[in-house]
């Protein structure tokens, strides 16, 4: 199946701007979790679906802010960057 660019556009300035929010301390990690998994990996370019894959791991690991913080910046950048 294909996937629009306006597709994943709109994906991808979803995710942006919820870890955005969670990475200013708007939105739980709840909050950020459940967004996260709401979103089809189908929907977002490949190296953007990978970013995200990485985030929702760590995000179950549950590691210090600190690391969780730089992954979701590396996802934010991927993102981006898109696909």
């Amino acid at each position: 199946m294909s996937v629009s660019r306006e597709q994943i556009r709109r994906t991808d300035d979803r995710l942006v701007t919820i870890i955005s929010s969670w990475l200013a301390g708007h939105v739980s990690d709840g909050e950020l979790r459940r967004e996260l998994e709401s979103v089809r990996r189908a929907d977002l370019a490949p190296d953007q679906a990978e970013a995200l894959d990485e985030l929702r791991i760590e995000l179950a690991k549950d590691p210090g802010r600190g690391e969780l913080q730089m992954v979701a910046r590396e996802t934010l950048e991927a993102l981006a960057l898109g696909g």
